[in-house]
């Protein structure tokens, strides 16, 4: 069996702390001569946001400008609040898409607050708690794109919706950071930050070049059976990155949603070189058992992982940069490890 192990140092948690650190050094640096008040106050426009403001983002609702530089930022989209601490902004309000508790964070950002944001609902957030908050922007990048969910927010806040055609939940990550960091006035930490993950991807590639050109499916286990996700997904592109191919077929029985639903009946399209499963509601052993799976060409011959690490499951599906050096750092060996049969 193949399953996950405890997870490695945090190279995602050191990568955001320097970028961190640059995104707030762009944005103080100045010529030194400003009065004490006004080097203290958080809203002094900086370097990067003089030259950045007013800007206009690009959505699928139309161009939203940003007037100048946000001070109280709200991030409802998958992974939005994620996004905006790597780039040294401390979201207000967020949302906690994957149950983390706490700040709403995976562990690889456990300490990136220095005050707790209000937590707001996912797929139904209370407009009324994200009024109270004052926002200057709403940060929605990688939703549902409901046209109402869109206007009650605009209706608050200048809001940046998911990206010119883009589809619901299926943001890339290169657009979601980059429309972001312009919202912010933080580009050039954005694409510091995106080369961070280039070349994260690079190494494991270079590391194993076994992955090249192989086929691998990313799947699920819950309640309704099997499903697999297709390959504009966060974990479809996660597995493109370190390599592999996905599976046109599962594309195919996906249609317009970010998932295939395979019930039972299609169990079959599960097999590929690498068949990895993230269990939802049950564990991997309860994955294991089941006699179907074992049915499976890639699961009967070993070249399978099943996920019972909760955080690493969480960081493989995030598709954030920070969340995605963590998982990169941590599942390459596994994949390894199953990729050979071992």
């Amino acid at each position: 069996m193949h399953r996950t192990s405890t997870t490695r140092p945090r190279r995602a948690l050191a990568a955001v702390s320097a970028l961190a650190v640059l995104a707030l050094a762009a944005c103080s640096s100045g010529d030194g001569s400003g009065d004490d008040a006004d080097q203290g106050d958080p809203s002094a426009s900086g370097t990067e946001g003089a030259e950045a403001f007013p800007v206009t983002i690009p959505t699928a609702f139309g161009d939203v400008e940003i007037p100048e530089e946000p001070t109280r930022v709200v991030a409802l989209g998958w992974g939005d609040a994620e996004t905006a601490l790597a780039l040294g902004v401390q979201p207000v309000g967020a949302s906690d898409w994957l149950a983390f508790g706490g700040d709403g964070v995976g562990p690889w950002l456990a300490d990136a607050y220095t005050e707790s944001p209000e937590i707001i609902g996912t797929l139904e957030p209370s407009y009324e708690q994200i009024a109270v908050l004052d926002p200057d922007v709403i940060l929605d990048t990688k939703s549902s794109g409901d046209p109402e969910r869109y206007e009650r927010l605009s209706e608050i806040a200048p809001t940046i919706g998911i990206p010119e055609g883009g589809e619901a939940y299926l943001t890339p990550m290169e657009d979601q950071v980059g429309m972001i960091a312009a919202a912010l006035g933080r580009s050039d930490a954005g694409e510091q930050l995106l080369a961070e993950v280039d070349d994260a991807f690079a190494a494991a590639r270079d590391e194993h070049p076994e992955f090249d050109g192989k086929t691998a499916v990313i799947g699920s286990y819950w309640a309704e059976g099997f499903g697999a996700y297709v390959s504009t997904s966060a974990r479809g592109e996660f597995i493109q990155g370190l390599g592999f191919s996905t599976k046109p077929e599962i594309d195919e029985a996906a249609g317009e949603e970010f998932s295939a639903n395979l019930g039972t009946e299609n169990v079959d399209l599960l097999d590929a070189d690498l068949t990895v499963i993230q269990p939802i509601g049950f564990t991997a052993a309860d994955v294991e058992a089941l006699p179907i799976f074992q049915t499976v060409p890639s699961v009967a011959d070993g070249r399978y992982v099943v996920f019972d690490d909760e955080d690493l499951s969480s960081a493989f599906s995030l598709g954030t940069p920070t969340a995605v050096i963590y998982a990169i750092d941590n599942v390459v060996p596994l994949f390894a490890e199953a990729l050979a049969g071992k």
